[in-house]
């Protein structure tokens, strides 16, 4: 039988029964000594069972709070930076367009500030051209998504620059990833125990690709052929407004981590994101129809693609039916959607439009 942890009050009857056993008497006087004495060595027994009960959750990485499964990573992981345990949060880096007066220059450390309120800085120097503008790299002071901002946007100067009018993006301010969650540590650390390193197996590249930071899927197989392999993934957290997939940029940094790890025997290896193969539903007659449940009904849906899709995975009728259904609120429903099969090995199913008659 598993273990469970005897109550406080099976403990102070347990140590009772054993002091009477040992004094070979019958029964315990209230308020005595001796049963005072008992009560007490019951607590502190109890407290013993109640830390060796905490003990045997953290000293397995599936129940593990976070510092403990902090160990456990270091123990198990090594990162595409060569780091080890949790993923580390990154920072956001880009470019960032000057405009002023010919041959001003932007000094290395020059402090901007985004919409977002995050300081950024200059890396580069850059300098002012003929044309009236200049461009200088720079990289986020504060780490992780939120250091992330689109093209065009405009940034303020925390000093002004004698000779510099405006300053604004050119092309994204991207890369800043989130510190790694503990449920994203734990299903790493869970999957590198149950994969152990076997030289170039397919388990082998889900694991490098996954230990690029922003990483949060990743797929194997040899797609195109036998002596080859393909590697595919999503950046969930980092992407969720697309789907999770990734950018040119995104690529080519899982390409060189897996250049780095995998041998050399493999004639060709591809790192790609999956192609996305949208689906529409219909729901007839839902009950307590609001914005409220649609909402929840999509979010279902969501989790359910979450859990199960992947590239090349047919995306069943009986799955959507069964993640409409388990959104709160939903009563009953008609379901119109035929099973979807993926076209080629590749692609992978996500959710387009839902229409509700």
């Amino acid at each position: 039988m598993p273990w469970s942890t005897p109550t406080l009050k099976d403990t102070r009857r347990l140590t009772r029964d054993y002091v009477l056993s040992q004094l070979g008497a019958k029964a315990m006087i209230p308020n005595s000594v001796l049963r005072i004495m008992s009560d007490a060595m019951a607590g502190l027994t109890h407290l013993t069972f109640l830390y060796l009960d905490w003990l045997a959750k953290q000293l397995l990485p599936d129940t593990a709070e976070t510092e403990w499964l902090d160990r456990h990573g270091v123990i198990w992981l090594e990162n595409a930076d060569g780091s080890k345990g949790r993923k580390a949060a990154t920072y956001a880096h880009g470019e960032i367009q000057f405009t002023g007066i010919n041959a001003t220059i932007i000094p290395v450390g020059s402090l901007l500030t985004g919409p977002n309120r995050v300081q950024y800085q200059t890396v580069t120097a850059g300098e002012i051209g003929s044309g009236g503008t200049g461009v200088a790299n720079a990289t986020a002071l504060t780490a992780g998504t939120v250091g992330n901002l689109p093209d065009g946007t405009a940034m303020g100067l925390v000093e002004a620059i004698p000779g510099v009018d405006t300053a604004g993006l050119l092309g994204d301010m991207s890369g800043g990833v989130d510190t790694e969650t503990d449920d994203q540590l734990r299903e790493r650390i869970l999957f590198r125990i149950q994969n152990p390193p076997m030289g170039g197996s397919q388990a082998d590249y889900v694991r490098w690709a996954t230990a690029v930071p922003g990483v949060t899927r990743a797929w194997a197989a040899p797609e195109m052929g036998v002596g080859t392999i393909t590697v595919r993934f999503l950046m969930d957290d980092l992407h969720g407004d697309n789907h999770g997939l990734p950018t040119a940029e995104d690529i080519l940094l899982v390409q060189e981590h897996i250049e780095r790890k995998r041998p050399v025997t493999v004639k060709d290896c591809f790192v790609v994101a999956p192609v996305p193969y949208f689906y529409a539903i219909t729901i007839n007659d839902l009950t307590n129809d609001d914005a409220t449940v649609r909402a929840r009904i999509e979010t279902s849906i969501a989790e359910m693609e979450f859990k199960r899709s992947k590239p090349g995975q047919t995306m069943y009728r009986s799955w959507v039916d069964e993640a409409i259904s388990q959104a709160i609120g939903e009563e009953s429903h008609e379901l119109v959607f035929d099973t979807v099969v993926m076209p080629e090995p590749g692609y992978m199913p996500f959710l387009g439009t839902i229409s509700y008659g």
